[in-house]
């Protein structure tokens, strides 16, 4: 979680804090802007600067005892940066700064650190991802004491909740995708998914056990579900913030909460990494507490799949037929390509049920992806190029990468059954995210639909620095949101 519990914007730094934060550029040769702060601060920054050819140094650090109301000042070095990935780094920098220091409240200048409201919400987003830790299960682990930041500066407030908010959707997904399978089931998803609804007078909640997936025709979710002894759910939140004529966004995730693989079971090595098989849910939830807070004016669909993947004693097997929702029959060749026959039937139900203008999936689909892309960037893939230039315009604004990859009508053959209209698999070893992208067009009709396959991004060591050394990384969150802000 983040350890920001406030973080507010205010002209002038009038109560005392702990740390006041003043930037020096590096080479710079003036001293920094010191705006909002008081006379006796200014004070002890000049004399502590008095003499220095340079003010400021990347790298360089200066803390001053105050004798005010402020009891600590720290001088910190940066190097200016326009690219907006660099300023949300530069706000993870600077809250790992803080939290070293042992500080509860700390104040920002931020003209002093070169930000106003054109770079003010990349830069609250770095502030919040970049305290992120997670010691649900260390109980004698002492956190970060720091929870309120004070930034100080004639800027949008709007700008900077939009940047917090959004940072703490990133630590809510980052929450639910570290939490090991025996506590996040697929009915934690359930009822977290409720709980916030119920935030929000514009949404309304339904989940459907898997009870009912036989009797509504959702039969290829109903296959994966079967070895699990944790009942799957379809979780779907409408959001209805935009006229009542306007067709509704879909956010479609794949929440296998763990996945073994089932009867066609994955090698131990790494086995346990398989709780992360529930990322792509992890995007929807998080952009639905974004939304929550923040009430875009459009109409969304939130739904996800979830369920475990077990090789219990009803399990499905290899060479499986089963029928999805939208009466395509599938032959299932590999129990551990799962995540497209449960996304299959979610696609299906929304396409029918809510008929929207377009959707988006996220899962973490195939390791070939890996192969592809390696860590760096989500694969991409979509039948629609408008559609898909509009989640590239959003990754552009969020700094999450992500790659087209083709969906010629060539790799439809390859999802093709002898015995059945599909089969999950393609032409292993060859275009493995693709065959997923193919199998997974099936069940959307004509509506223009976007998937990414995010298994290289959405856990594991990345950098910049606003993403945490381990666990999971909440990619895609922020740019989902650009991307329906871009929608309204």
């Amino acid at each position: 979680m983040s350890t920001i519990k406030n973080l507010q914007v205010k002209s002038n730094l009038n109560t005392g804090c702990d740390l006041l934060l003043v930037g020096t550029q590096d080479g710079a040769t003036k001293f920094p802007s010191m705006d909002g702060v008081s006379t006796l601060s200014k004070k002890s920054i000049k004399n502590a600067l008095s003499g220095e050819k340079k003010i400021g140094s990347e790298k360089k650090r200066v803390i001053i005892y105050n004798d005010s109301k402020v009891k600590r000042i720290a001088l910190y070095g940066f190097v200016k940066n326009t690219d907006l990935d660099q300023v949300r780094a530069l706000g993870a920098d600077v809250t790992s700064y803080i939290i070293s220091n042992k500080i509860k409240h700390a104040a920002i200048n931020l003209k002093s650190f070169s930000i106003s409201d054109k770079n003010l919400q990349a830069f609250c987003e770095g502030l919040v991802m970049g305290s992120y830790e997670f010691l649900d299960y260390k109980p004698k682990a002492k956190g970060a004491i720091l929870n309120k930041i004070t930034l100080i500066g004639d800027v949008d407030k709007k700008v900077a909740q939009k940047g917090e908010v959004l940072g703490r959707g990133v630590c809510y997904g980052r929450d639910l995708s570290n939490h090991p399978a025996n506590v996040l089931t697929p009915s934690y998803i359930a009822k977290d998914a409720v709980k916030i609804a119920k935030t929000n007078a514009k949404m309304k909640s339904k989940v459907i056990d898997v009870s009912k997936f036989e009797k509504l025709g959702l039969g290829s979710f109903y296959g994966v579900a079967m070895g699990a002894h944790e009942p799957a759910k379809l979780i779907l939140v409408e959001y209805k913030g935009g006229k009542a004529k306007d067709k509704p966004i879909a956010l479609v995730g794949k929440g296998l909460t763990f996945d073994s693989g089932g009867i066609s079971i994955k090698p131990s090595a790494k086995m346990d990494e398989m709780k992360f098989d529930m990322c792509g849910s992890a995007v929807v939830m998080g952009v639905l507490q974004a939304v929550a807070e923040l009430s875009p004016k459009l109409n969304i669909i939130f739904a996800i799949g979830s369920t475990e993947n077990m090789p219990g004693g009803k399990a499905q097997r290899p060479g499986d037929i089963v029928t999805a929702y939208n009466g395509k029959t599938i032959e299932v060749l590999n129990t551990d390509a799962e995540g497209r026959l449960v996304l299959a039937d979610v696609l299906a139900y929304v396409t029918k049920n809510y008929r929207p203008k377009e959707i988006l999936d996220f899962a973490t689909l195939t390791g070939a992806v890996l192969m592809a892309l390696g860590d760096h960037a989500s694969g991409l893939m979509g039948n629609d190029s408008s559609l898909i230039n509009k989640v590239k315009k959003a990754s552009k604004k969020s700094g999450e990468k992500v790659w087209e990859l083709p969906m010629w009508k060539e790799y439809s053959k390859d999802v093709k059954s002898t015995i059945a209209d599909l089969r999950n698999l393609g032409r292993p070893p060859m275009a493995g995210t693709i065959a997923g992208g193919v199998f997974l067009q099936e069940f959307v009709d004509n509506t223009p639909w976007c998937h990414l396959d995010i298994a290289g991004t959405a856990w594991g060591p990345k950098e910049p620095s606003y993403q945490p050394k381990n666990g999971a990384t909440g990619v895609g969150v922020r740019m989902v949101y650009e991307f329906l802000e871009d929608s309204i």
